[in-house]
């Protein structure tokens, strides 16, 4: 019996960026477990790739080129032939080229041989991704055979995050210089470097913006957010002021959201809305205060925007305001700090509903902090 056994570097990666594997072959074969020459275990061949599936909700996306009649790439094939994609669900829309590990391997009773495995992610590959319509998924498979017998699949998945326009000088033009008295340093710097410096030049510029939140009847307040690009990780921080409201609020929930829209031609109805997914909430009450504040977290595990041939990945701040339909009087302030009073509110209040979306920019984040707190298993095992 051989064990195979493939261990990543780390689980998430930048499209770009070397994947790293190393692949193990252990010959377990128990002691007396068979005649003299059954210490020796052979492989004909092992064979590794990468390769990204996805797969679609058949009831909202039409597949482009979709022939009802033909099967999704990847399902079909001799089991002695090496298909990574072989039993897994939707279409390979990525693969790189098989590279083989080696051919006609024998090991002694406790022998174990290592292969490493190192493939390029291309740049042009889309993010992971898990929505409501669409997926996107990476595995590395290793594909081994004995002489005479089915091949045997071995798969590890991981994350790929997308950093776009990497490859357009203009990008370095906001990215300055670590040591101002080395012009070429920052070209020298390696794809995962660059970007992180991309990412932390973009996501720290403060440029705050003011927003008059408005109404039919007037003014509610205004709302300040101190930046719209964020990586995942961040804190998303903004703060409201109430003075000079003509319209009161009584209370305002902020829901961190991305939207999901799928292109127009692979919509399975014309009409079907955009599906949300919320992260992150701020509830709060501030009937007769003067200013508040949220804080929103973006999780590491989420997905960035991002735009394929199918769908379109954006992040939103979702607000809604309970707006009081007339002035509610403010309790009387005390005059001194020896006096107290008791403010009692109305038993009832009519009230309407106000809705604001206010888009914003969400990009990856350094990959070894991703991985961090990355729930996928960096290795995986399979017995030959």
């Amino acid at each position: 019996m051989i064990v195979v056994e493939a261990r990543l570097d780390r689980t998430v990666y930048l499209a770009g960026e070397v994947l790293e594997c190393v692949v193990s072959f252990t010959n377990q074969t128990a002691q007396g477990a068979g005649p003299s020459n059954s210490d020796i275990e052979s492989l004909a061949w092992a064979s590794a790739q990468l390769h990204c599936q996805c797969s679609v909700s058949e009831a909202r996306v039409v597949w482009p080129g979709e022939d009802t009649g033909e099967a999704p790439h990847g399902q079909e094939g001799s089991d002695t032939v090496f298909i990574p994609s072989r039993g897994e669900r939707g279409h390979t829309v990525l693969a790189t080229a098989p590279r083989i590990l080696f051919c006609d391997l024998k090991l002694q009773r406790g022998e174990t041989k290592s292969y490493l495995y190192r493939e390029v992610i291309p740049r042009e590959a889309p993010p992971s991704y898990r929505g409501h319509s669409v997926k996107y998924s990476y595995k590395v498979t290793i594909g081994t055979q004995r002489v005479g017998a089915p091949t045997k699949l071995l798969r590890v998945p991981f994350r790929v995050l997308v950093v776009y326009d990497l490859g357009d000088p203009t990008v370095f033009e906001e990215v300055p210089p670590s040591n101002p008295f080395l012009e070429e340093q920052r070209q020298e710097g390696s794809l995962l470097e660059v970007a992180s410096q991309v990412l932390t030049t973009i996501t720290g510029r403060k440029s705050p913006n003011v927003y008059n939140i408005t109404n039919q009847r007037g003014t509610v307040g205004k709302f300040t957010l101190f930046k719209s690009a964020y990586r995942i990780g961040d804190d998303i921080v903004g703060s409201f002021d109430y003075a000079g409201a003509s319209v009161p609020c009584m209370q305002f929930t902020v829901t961190l959201q991305s939207e999901e829209h799928i292109a127009e031609e692979c919509r399975r109805k014309p009409s079907q809305a955009v599906a949300t997914m919320s992260f992150s909430r701020h509830h709060e009450f501030c009937l007769h205060t003067q200013r508040g504040h949220m804080i929103l977290p973006i999780p590491l595990s989420a997905t960035p925007s991002f735009i394929t041939d199918i769908v379109t990945v954006r992040w939103r701040l979702h607000f809604e305001f309970v707006l009081a339909c007339s002035p509610i009087s403010q309790p009387e302030l005390p005059t001194s700090q020896s006096e107290s009073t008791t403010w009692q509110g109305p038993s009832t209040v009519a009230v309407d509903t106000m809705v604001w979306d206010l888009p914003i920019k969400v990009l990856p984040t350094n990959p070894l902090q991703a991985t961090a707190v990355s729930l996928i298993k960096s290795s995986n095992s399979i017995k030959v």
